[in-house]
């Protein structure tokens, strides 16, 4: 199953933490811009959450969505700021701005590198990338749930530490950071992690298919099912555009 994110809009910031884990998000990505960064391009920034945050935070920020559900709530909270954009296709002439970052995206997409691509066309020299990686496996909290959950089929991560360094090597683009913050409000608890699988989150679970609807049951014989387990820790890592900055 692939989300349709138009229609994963109305929901989407309830189901993922909402306003405290935005805030930790916008916080850390804060953390690793370098000194003198002024403008920022938000790519995937869904319903502007964290977007608003980082002009809060005195930068001049365009946020870019491909999904028109998502951005039409990221125009009500910040007015003026956002584009209709696919992050593979930017519509930006190159060397536009002092930062780009891409939360939550690239575990998402086939071809993540032409993300990083885009990413390192757009940057002027001296300028970064910011980037989530690892984001399946920070959910992975070693609770009971991931107990029942590791006998479920899972693909490859795309958004893998490494790969998305050789990704940036590959456009030029040096590490630079790190940092990680916590998914505030994301502990899952056995019956909101049953209804997932049924719903078809897990997207090698398809709803109805027998082994579904196995661990879905094993999650609902868990102890203390509305007990949110552990939340997980979210990973950035930032690459730089090498020359000086402006």
């Amino acid at each position: 199953m692939v989300f349709d994110y138009d229609e994963e809009a109305e929901r989407y910031d309830a189901l993922r933490g909402g306003e405290p884990r935005a805030a930790a998000a916008a916080d850390a990505v804060l953390g690793l811009l370098p000194d003198g960064a002024a403008t920022l391009l938000d790519v995937a920034c869904g319903t502007g959450t964290v977007t608003r945050r980082l002009v809060a935070a005195g930068l001049d920020v365009t946020g870019a969505d491909a999904a028109y559900g998502m951005l039409s709530r990221a125009a009500a909270r910040v007015p003026g700021r956002v584009v209709l954009a696919d992050a593979r296709q930017l519509p930006f002439p190159d060397a536009a701005f002092d930062a780009v970052t891409a939360i939550w995206l690239l575990h998402l997409l086939d071809d993540a590198e032409r993300v990083v691509a885009e990413a390192a066309r757009v940057l002027r020299p001296g300028g970064v990338l910011v980037t989530t990686v690892d984001k399946a496996a920070s959910h992975d909290v070693g609770s009971d749930i991931d107990a029942v959950m590791a006998a479920r089929p899972r693909r490859a991560a795309r958004d893998r530490s490494d790969l998305v360094a050789s990704y940036a090597a590959r456009n030029a683009l040096l590490p630079a950071g790190r940092a990680v913050f916590r998914g505030r409000g994301q502990g899952r608890t056995p019956c909101q992690a049953a209804a997932d699988v049924r719903r078809g989150w897990y997207t090698l679970l398809t709803p109805g298919d027998p082994l579904t609807e196995q661990l879905a049951s094993r999650l609902e014989q868990l102890p203390n099912q509305q007990v949110p387990r552990a939340e997980p820790h979210f990973k950035l890592r930032t690459f730089q555009k090498p020359g000086p900055p402006r």
